[in-house]
């Protein structure tokens, strides 16, 4: 029993050894971007700035809803 204790600790010990000399994985394979930047547009009549894909378009500009659309007394254009 004493040589299999003794055994676990020199074990644990090489694994710790070369566990600290392996070289550190560089931060930029840890980062990969979701998506790709989209262009950003603000809302006519709120100012809040917004993803363009999640704009809703009025015949005056971009807005962030519906309700501010409607607000503005713009409409949808056909």
């Amino acid at each position: 029993m004493k040589y299999l204790i003794w055994l676990l600790v020199i074990l644990a010990a090489i694994w710790a050894f070369k566990r600290s000399r392996r070289p550190a994985k560089p931060a930029e394979d840890e980062k990969t971007p979701s998506a790709s930047p989209s262009n950003m547009v603000a809302c006519a009549h709120c100012g809040l700035h917004l993803p363009q894909e999640e704009a809703v378009t009025g015949t005056k500009g971009l807005y962030c809803s519906t309700e501010h659309r409607a607000a503005a007394q713009d409409r949808n254009p056909v």
